[in-house]
């Protein structure tokens, strides 16, 4: 107990030494903290888009469809499973589901495109297509019309920037133009006018179509213009149809945006000659941890019996999401590790300054007849305690931003937004709310920190009286 107050209190002698051997860690903390959250909150955004507002973390699927994705390899639809699946405890939303592929074509233009028959109010509860209706377009027409109205010069650029740009909100559209509290005050009633947007939403038994917002500008469709969908229904059978467009949507994931039309099942099941049937029964949880995921998994495989159906988890049924989360997770822990070495060694060379500097204080303690190992234990308390206050702190630190990063993350625009998106990721970069890789980050510095000691313990135990009181 004396050692730790003496070494509290030597803390205390020099502080600006302690201020910065422990600042040094408070930023190494603060930073390896940062980097870990900007990765698994991008992974999180990126599993939130495709599976949790999308596919779900679960899915009842015929036995052979993952291996073969045609509608051949449907199931009849089970009221009975359907209901008992919402009454499970855990299960968050239950989303049958007929998906398939089709040749979508208007005028000249045509493109493969994903075909997703849905239940539109049991939809509502996972991909809510009715929820991402584009409310206003940034049309050539609609800049011209502002230019009128005398918008300053550097709103009508920033408008330029966004010129077919499609927004679901307000927000959505004061975000992009980076409006200030003043300018949206004076003009933003006026843009939304001229930005407005006529958008219908997908009602049950509707002979109408949704199409993402991408696909509609390939296809050069607007709301009214009719719509030719082919394919090959159930066992061979051909399936051709005309369908209105009802609405337009805008799908945050990129990829989805550029090929998704949406249906009412029912007329999806016309059109395949699927009378009845389902591709899937899409599942979501209120907890989607991967031990929470298989134990219902079972719970729903005992539920199913063996009358060819099985359930699939995300991770099976989405793997090349998961290869791409994998991969980018690998190169990302790559990089922390050379941070996480550049750390060690800024730590390191703060000790080396400190035990320098101490270098004749430890000669004269030897001198008059302290035994080394006290000394040694008295600095390495020093050191934990530095590592302490620098671990703590940074954590403190950081906790600020990573509430504001979680709750406001970062949304690119311009070139930045368009480069992204081209690369198939949506232009937002949330950060990771705090979770256990808070507390790694801490404890791996603080191995650091430790790993540090060893040098003052050696230069304790190697220490020469005569040479340390000359230094």
């Amino acid at each position: 107990m004396n050692l730790l107050k003496i070494a509290w209190r030597n803390l205390w002698r020099n502080r600006r030494r302690t201020i910065i051997t422990a600042s040094s860690i408070l930023f190494a903390v603060f930073f390896v903290i940062l980097m870990r959250s900007f990765q698994l909150g991008t992974y999180g955004h990126m599993i939130k888009l495709s599976i949790e507002s999308y596919m779900g973390f679960l899915q009842v699927q015929h036995e052979d469809y993952l291996d073969d994705m045609t509608i051949d390899n449907s199931f009849e639809s089970n009221i009975e499973l359907i209901g008992q699946l919402d009454k499970m405890p855990g299960i968050k939303a239950v989303v049958p589901r007929l998906e398939t592929f089709a040749l979508a074509s208007t005028g000249d233009q045509t493109k493969g495109v994903a075909v997703v028959g849905v239940d539109p109010g049991r939809e509502l509860n996972l991909s809510n297509p009715n929820g991402r209706l584009v409310q206003y377009r940034v049309t050539p027409a609609a800049i011209e019309k502002l230019k009128e109205y005398g918008l300053p010069e550097k709103l009508l650029k920033k408008l330029s920037v966004l010129k077919n740009s499609s927004f679901v909100s307000s927000d959505g559209l004061r975000a992009g133009i980076k409006m200030s509290d003043t300018e949206a005050e004076k003009y933003l009633p006026v843009i939304l006018e001229q930005c407005s947007f006529n958008n219908n939403p997908l009602v049950t038994g509707d002979d109408g179509v949704l199409v993402s917002d991408r696909l509609a500008k390939f296809l050069q469709l607007t709301l009214g213009d009719t719509l030719i969908l082919m394919g090959q229904g159930y066992q061979g059978a051909t399936a051709a149809g005309l369908y209105p467009v009802r609405g337009i949507i805008k799908i945050p994931a990129p990829d989805l945006d550029n090929k998704l039309i949406y249906m009412d099942i029912n007329k999806a099941r016309e059109l395949y000659n699927l009378e009845g049937r389902v591709t899937s029964i899409a599942i979501n949880l209120h907890d989607n941890s991967d031990q929470n995921m298989l134990k219902t998994k079972n719970k729903i495989l005992a539920m199913v019996g063996n009358d060819h159906k099985t359930v699939k988890t995300w991770k099976e049924f989405n793997k090349v999401l998961l290869q791409q989360i994998q991969s980018d997770n690998q190169s990302g822990k790559l990089i922390l590790g050379l941070l996480y070495f550049i750390v060690f060694f800024g730590i390191f060379g703060t000790v080396l300054m400190m035990i320098h500097e101490r270098k004749r204080e430890f000669g004269i303690l030897v001198s008059i007849g302290m035994k080394r190992y006290k000394l040694a234990v008295i600095t390495m308390f020093e050191m934990m305690f530095m590592g302490l206050i620098g671990v703590f702190s940074g954590i403190v630190l950081s906790l600020p931003l990573l509430y504001l990063g979680h709750e406001y993350p970062i949304r690119f625009t311009g070139d930045m937004a368009r480069i992204m998106e081209d690369m198939g990721f949506d232009a937002v970069m949330p950060l990771e709310w705090v979770d256990m890789y808070v507390l790694w980050q801490g404890l791996i510095v603080a191995f650091m920190v430790i790993l540090s000691c060893l040098y003052p313990l050696r230069k304790v135990f190697s220490l020469k009286e005569v040479e340390a009181l000359r230094a």
